[in-house]
């Protein structure tokens, strides 16, 4: 067997084994991709109890002792749907993260966090010296502020045959502690500088990521841009800007393995763009599952996200008397999960309006496909958004999304424009500005399009035949890889870049970040 580079993914989620959002989805279908191009990748994540319970084969491979959060356990294991190597960490740290693996029930962060996850970069650092009883690894990717201690205490142990990557998939969280911490988390006090983890007088997990790895990218283009500015730069605008020759934009994919509502186990009835009668179940299969009248030609809008200030739920629920009373027709999904006040509001709306609102507060995989599949609309708004999985999950499956004019979203839907007929090539509408009136005339304008069936369907349509595959994102990782990788693993990278019969190629400057 020819030889294959090694990369190591060290995240804090992956699904199946455990997920709170956008992240597990990323780097399950990431890995599995990688692994198809005959990358020899390796996942590794906490030893929360689900991710323990659920990878199959475990075996304990070494002893980890003296980690900052104190002796722990590495076992080896295997992705019970695709196969893919999983490292996963197990400490006492770990075992008690039951219910989230980063706050407690009452949704305040868990206060032993930032040894929890420093503990995970060491790890991921002795797999990187060789001393955890693993192949080395040519590249390691740390995976937002979790991981990204890594390319620092690379740098302290002057390990230099390992590339680092630091891929930050959402900005605005840092993982920002006190620098009393520092000590025991093995950072010298020279790192904690205004060209290092130093930000407003704590030590920034995530900046030190920004400011120590060989490479940074991030998960589509408008928001490599957008990170760059005050606005959406949480305060790392300035570090980025200096850093700005190593970002580049990688934007996700999906995993149509998963996400394909021809093949799709987990919906009422299967369809796709040639023939779209399945969805008229899937909705029925919807409006049963929340509780909702089953009533066919009434509009459908879902909505599935985090429930938190970032997704406007603060917006949508000021919003909310005027849509009811504007469309006294309108039903209204809600899944999703996050501030328990802004929860309890929406239970207590659906509370009072029993025939138009249903809502499952949590995260259900079934739910979640039997949502984008049977709604008509999903309501998507947002204050900033590296990439959007959600919309895309929702155009797949012939629902159209109405969200914010930022981020990602910018990249992947098309907006309709606000003509009485959408645009030729539309796939979604998009709206500016975070004001009630805004939400309230962008809901307004999905509706007299839903209410036009003939474009509604070629809008549909036309969403569903968007090209969402990880095929060019993998690809782009790969040259990414290539270029920080040591010798030893940079023509193996090299070659899996070379055009072959079986694989597509990538265009080189594709991803490239431009000014």
């Amino acid at each position: 067997m020819m030889p294959q580079p090694r990369v190591l993914l060290v995240t804090s989620e992956a699904i199946p084994l455990v997920k709170t959002g956008g992240l597990a989805d990323v780097i399950g279908a990431l890995a599995s991709s990688l692994s198809t191009l005959d990358v020899d990748v390796t996942i590794l994540l906490p030893g929360y109890p689900t991710a323990v319970e659920k990878t199959s084969g475990l075996k304990k491979i070494a002893d980890l002792v003296g980690l900052p959060g104190g002796d722990a356990e590495l076992f080896l294991g295997k992705m019970p749907d695709t196969g893919v190597k999983v490292l996963v960490l197990c400490s006492p740290l770990f075992d008690k993260r039951t219910v989230n693996p980063y706050v407690d029930h009452t949704g305040h962060e868990l206060d032993d966090n930032a040894i929890a996850f420093a503990s995970l970069a060491h790890a991921a650092v002795r797999v990187c010296a060789g001393k955890a009883n693993y192949p080395v690894p040519h590249v390691v990717q740390a995976n937002d502020w979790h991981a990204a201690l890594i390319p620092a205490l690379l740098k302290l142990e002057k390990i230099t045959d390992v590339g680092t990557a630091l891929t930050i998939h959402n900005l605005a969280f840092q993982g920002n502690y006190p620098t009393d911490i520092a000590p025991q988390i093995g950072i010298p006090a020279e790192m904690i500088d205004e060209n290092g983890m130093e930000f407003w007088g704590k030590m920034s997990y995530l900046k030190a990521g920004i400011a120590y790895s060989d490479s940074i990218s991030t998960v589509s283009n408008t928001y490599a841009k957008e990170i760059l500015t005050e606005r959406f730069g949480y305060g790392f605008e300035g570090i980025l800007n200096r850093r700005k020759s190593v970002l580049q934009a990688i934007p996700n994919g999906v995993d149509l393995d998963v996400w394909n509502p021809s093949t799709d186990p987990l919906i009422k009835r299967n369809f796709s763009d040639a023939n779209m009668s399945g969805k008229a179940a899937c909705k029925r299969d919807l409006q049963k599952l929340f509780n909702l009248p089953i009533q066919q030609f009434t509009p459908l809008m879902a909505i599935g996200s985090r429930i938190t200030h970032q997704k406007m739920a603060d917006l949508i629920l000021d919003a909310m008397p005027r849509i009811l009373q504007d469309h006294p027709h309108l039903q209204i999904a809600i899944l999703g999960c996050g501030d328990p006040q802004y929860e309890n509001q929406f239970k207590q709306l659906a509370a009072e309006h029993p025939d138009r609102i249903g809502v499952f507060i949590g995260y259900d995989e079934h739910r979640a496909h039997a949502l984008h599949a049977g709604a008509d609309i999903l309501l998507h708004p947002t204050r900033f958004e590296p990439f959007g999985l959600t919309p895309i999950y929702s155009m797949l499956y012939g629902t159209i999304p109405v969200a914010s004019r930022v981020g990602g979203l910018c990249d992947t839907i098309v907006d309709a424009g606000r003509e009485l007929l959408p645009a030729d090539d539309a796939t979604g509408i998009l709206f500016d500005g975070e004001e009630t009136d805004d939400l309230v005339d962008a809901i307004a304008h999905a509706l007299r399009l839903y209410a036009r069936p003939a474009a509604w369907q070629t809008m549909q349509r036309r969403a569903m035949q968007g090209d969402y595959s990880w095929t060019n994102p993998a690809l782009a990782y790969i040259q990414m890889y290539s270029r920080i990788a040591p010798p030893t693993g940079r023509q193996l990278f090299l070659d899996l870049l070379k055009p072959k019969a079986s694989k597509p190629s990538v265009n080189p400057n594709h991803y490239k970040l431009t000014a």
